[in-house]
């Protein structure tokens, strides 16, 4: 039998989460600023995913494995070394966007970043972006209301 996903939509307040989770103010200016460029770039309301990952949109996956779930479009976590962004599809497109990101480390599935300002904000749009058309295009997507 399958396990069940640990990440999994929530009713969690998203400003009450950001407020008593993320300590410093500027690390919660940018975690309010990101809510709000990832809200307009989805078309989405952000929504808890687990304990601490604000997500925009759905999407469903299902592997080969059987194993299947649903996940948010894109996201962020506002950590405490770092943000982890959940922007990246594995596409060419995303791979040269990479380039004029500015300061990340990459991880398996999402991006590090420390601070909004180490980055580009125009090249994260796009990231997003590509990101809702890839998962559309390869599954059962939320975005296709839109």
């Amino acid at each position: 039998m399958a396990k069940a996903n640990k990440t999994t939509e929530t009713t969690v307040n998203i400003t009450d989460f950001i407020n008593s989770f993320v300590e410093k103010d500027d690390k919660k200016a940018d975690s309010f600023q990101l809510i709000e460029l990832m809200s307009k770039w989805s078309g989405f309301e952000p929504k808890m995913w687990g304990p601490t990952i604000i997500g925009f949109g759905s999407y469903h996956y299902k592997y080969a494995s059987g194993h299947e779930g649903d996940m948010p479009l894109i996201g962020f976590s506002p950590r405490k070394a770092e943000f982890s962004l959940y922007v990246y599809s594995p596409t060419e497109e995303s791979k040269h966007l990479l380039d004029d990101f500015g300061k990340f480390k990459m991880g398996k599935a999402c991006i590090y970043v420390k601070k909004l300002s180490d980055i580009n904000i125009d090249t994260l749009e796009k990231m997003c972006k590509a990101t809702i058309a890839y998962l559309n295009e390869n599954h059962e997507c939320a975005c296709r209301e839109k």
